[in-house]
């Protein structure tokens, strides 16, 4: 059966293709088109050119108008351009990829298709491989007519096909088949995670949620002394690792989750409901930020809409703005009468913005660098015994103790 990924395609040379419509303007845009190529980078695809238009809103048959299909398929059709991937921003129907793919003659991959080989590429463990498979079944489920041709039948004998059944009928019954074994398997694990967590006692449980690439498991490796995967591209973590961590007498337990992003595919945050049960049950979540990214307040957003889908119980939350040394801003000519932005503000006042109405429950650090880690943990420390006193309330003095020795 034809493997749903572009293993093959990780050298591959590509084009990004978005529209400008009346919600999403020219600078949105762009800036969701700078994230499709660290999304296309990460996957193994080089991008090459960008392609936009203005619509009100997408073409059903083709996605951009036909004058624009004509000038993205003639700068593919130069051999000299080598174009082997074309990557829509937003998610196409089975009929637009048909119609693109036979007017383009190059694979055709939109903003899910590409996150979910992602995914692919990145799960370890037989938890997030499950996981990432049915989110790749279901999203494939209603987009089987014209993308394969044939499917391998898994099952067969006397009385299991009807007559004059379709292939394409033969072919959603194996998805189908295979989406209800997928979703068992998950339930199984879920039971298992469910014991997992019930073994872990009442600790004080604190999740790392955040967009991807915010520095969450860099910050898991500081706080724990533990070695998770981390590197510069989105969606490093998939397999949510908890590790028991000790702030002076104060143990917790510290979960690192997988990041989030504009557009996450909904068959995602279906699939990997196990995983995200570690935001569900956590005490405290440390939403980190990444300040040094131009559009970190609608990265805030992004995460704040997406907790909301996984769990509407507000829950207590530190906003942990990370990498300040990466922060860099543009100042101002005196002459220069426009108004300013947030590019143009230096951190100092930044701080004293909306951000100021967040007091204690923010903090400003480098995981990186280590700058601000001791108020971090200070911070950390002072909230996670709130809740274990709230939940101890005998264990009081024993904090008493720890701190009158530590003046």
């Amino acid at each position: 059966m034809k493997e749903f990924v572009i293993s093959e395609a990780r050298t591959e040379r590509a084009i990004l293709v978005g529209l400008i419509t009346p919600e999403q303007n020219e600078r949105v845009e762009k800036e969701y088109l700078d994230e499709l190529e660290f999304l296309a980078e990460t996957a193994g695809a080089v991008s090459v050119k960008r392609f936009y238009q203005k619509l009100d809103m997408p073409n059903s048959v083709t996605f951009v108008g036909t004058g624009k299909l004509q000038e993205i398929k003639e700068y593919v059709a130069d051999k000299e351009n080598d174009i082997g991937l074309a990557i829509f921003d937003d998610e196409l129907s089975a009929k637009q990829i048909r119609n693109i793919e036979q007017e383009l003659q190059v694979k055709i991959l939109d903003r899910t298709s590409l996150i979910l080989d992602i995914f692919a590429s990145r799960a370890q463990t037989a938890n997030a491989k499950t996981q990432v498979e049915l989110a790749q079944y279901q999203y494939m489920l209603p987009r089987l007519t014209g993308l394969w041709t044939h499917l391998e039948r898994q099952r067969g004998g006397v009385g299991m096909r009807g007559p004059g059944e379709k292939q394409l009928e033969t072919d959603k019954r194996i998805v189908q088949d295979r989406i209800a074994r997928l979703k068992r398997e998950l339930q199984d694990i879920d039971k298992q995670k469910n014991v997992q967590r019930q073994n872990r006692g009442k600790m004080v449980r604190v999740a790392l949620v955040g967009y991807t690439n915010a520095g969450k498991s860099t910050i898991m490796n500081m706080l724990s002394k533990s070695d998770v995967f981390a590197e510069n591209k989105l969606f490093a973590t998939l397999d949510t690792t908890v590790r028991k961590v000790i702030i002076g007498n104060l143990p917790f337990l510290l979960s690192d989750t997988v990041g989030f992003i504009r557009k996450l595919p909904t068959q995602l945050i279906e699939s990997f409901k196990s995983t995200l049960d570690e935001v569900r049950e956590a005490d405290l979540l440390l939403h980190v930020v990444d300040i040094s990214h131009p559009q970190f307040e609608e990265q805030i957003e992004v995460v704040n809409r997406t907790l909301n889908e996984i769990d509407k119980t507000p829950k207590p939350m530190i906003m942990v703005f990370n990498k300040i040394d990466a922060f860099s801003f543009i100042p101002k000519d005196a002459d220069d009468l426009t108004p300013r932005t947030k590019e143009n503000i230096p951190l100092e006042e930044l701080k004293d913005t909306w951000m100021n109405r967040l007091q204690d429950n923010c903090i400003f650090i480098s995981a990186k660098e280590r700058t601000n880690l001791d108020a971090f943990r200070s911070l950390l420390y002072e909230r996670i015994k709130q809740i274990h006193i709230t939940r101890f309330p005998y264990n009081d003095f024993l904090f008493q103790d720890y701190e009158d020795d530590q003046q």
